[in-house]
């Protein structure tokens, strides 16, 4: 609770500030005209800060709610981690690439996760490399590499990620990027090697920049996609504080891992289109 309110203040602050520079620029237009419009723009985006920064606070008093007072602080020990990930529903094997697809309002986002043979060590624990990149209509918008590792109980942690968005193909922001260790943060399930439905975990933590949480809705889901058909799948629901009220249904098949993606806001389906193995 006590962190959630510090980083109330801070939202509030920085929306302050934003506010403060943008009047000082409304006070270099020419037409007094144009500084009133200019005025009441930077007003209106203050207030929609404002509620933005109240929203997000409400989300981490639930989150906190339900994963208990407790700080975050997972304890990591180099030497309860394997060099392999073969969790059944999460499996990362080199040469391995999953291939996803779905119709947005903007085109078709092509997707495809690839599983290297790259290592980063990380807090002492050697991770494996996984890069994503997402295409839309043949452009690319984001590449991604990601780093995970298995602990000797079967749990794959998430150690952080290089967050790269492009606009004409060009770099416009690393909104995101977090390493375990480094400024606060922590690292996170992606997937525990217990499914208990109800059972809610942090997938990452870094707070204000990767704040995402999941909980097992199901162990027995099925799943229908353009790859194939799946029973006894796990469906999980995954949210982050961040942006409020935003929700996402994932399902893993066994031996596979995520073959479905599913925001019930829209209807809009991530599916998994294809798996190709070096």
């Amino acid at each position: 609770g006590e962190s959630a309110h510090q980083t109330r203040m801070s939202c509030r602050a920085e929306a302050a500030s934003e506010l403060w520079s943008q009047r000082a620029k409304c006070r270099n237009l020419p037409s007094l005209v144009e500084r009133g419009a200019c005025m009441a723009d930077a007003l209106n985006e203050y207030q929609t800060a404002l509620e933005s920064c109240a929203d997000q606070y409400e989300a981490r008093l639930d989150v906190c709610a339900r994963l208990g007072p407790a700080a975050y602080s997972p304890a990591i020990l180099p030497a309860n981690f394997v060099t392999v990930i073969d969790n059944p529903f999460h499996p990362l094997i080199p040469g391995t690439t999953r291939v996803y697809e779905q119709l947005t309002a903007e085109g078709l986002e092509h997707i495809e996760v690839h599983v290297t043979d790259r290592t980063k060590t990380i807090l002492g624990v050697e991770c494996v490399e996984v890069e994503d990149i997402v295409m839309l209509d043949d452009e690319l918008i984001e590449s991604t590499l990601d780093w995970f590792a298995q602990d000797v109980a079967g749990n794959v942690w998430y150690f952080g990620e290089l967050s790269m968005d492009f606009e004409d193909g060009r770099v416009v922001t690393l909104d995101g990027t977090w390493e375990a260790g480094q400024d606060g943060a922590s690292p996170g399930l992606i997937m525990p090697a217990q499914h208990g439905v109800g059972m809610l975990y942090r997938q990452e933590f870094l707070v204000g920049e990767a704040e995402d949480v999941a909980g097992f809705l199901s162990t027995s889901a099925s799943a229908v996609v353009a790859y194939g058909s799946f029973v006894n799948c796990l469906q999980t629901e995954d949210f982050t504080a961040l942006s409020p009220g935003s929700i996402e249904h994932k399902y893993y098949a066994a031996g596979i891992g995520k073959v479905l993606e599913i925001k019930p806001d829209s209807g809009a389906r991530l599916e998994l289109i294809d798996v190709i193995y070096e």
